[in-house]
């Protein structure tokens, strides 16, 4: 359903010492972005502190920002979050409705 026009940025900020990492993740529709939101926002991170994460969509893009204390808290994180995504896209895809030709 989503195109592999992904985009990801990871960027540190020195001042605060927080890493920071952004992904936007275009789909089909809004309507398609809006049930990805859906699916992906009941799951808070394991950790109390150390991470956030934070997921919005505007119209057909679903943007996922974090931002961590640590490297390692940051790439389970996201690493988690993408097998999620993925079970989703495919879940997507094998009950959407065939596209007319």
């Amino acid at each position: 359903m989503a195109t592999t026009e992904q985009q990801h940025e990871l960027s540190g900020n020195h001042a605060t010492g927080k890493l920071g990492f952004s992904l936007d993740v275009p789909f089909p529709s809004s309507r398609e972005a809006l049930i990805a939101l859906r699916s992906l926002s009941p799951d808070k991170e394991p950790r109390k502190g150390g991470i956030s994460k934070e997921i919005t969509v505007k119209d057909n893009t679903l943007s996922v920002r974090w931002s961590a204390d640590e490297a390692r808290i940051l790439r389970v994180s996201v690493n988690s979050f993408m097998d999620h995504l993925l079970l989703v896209l495919e879940t997507m895809e094998m009950f959407s409705l065939p596209v007319s030709q």
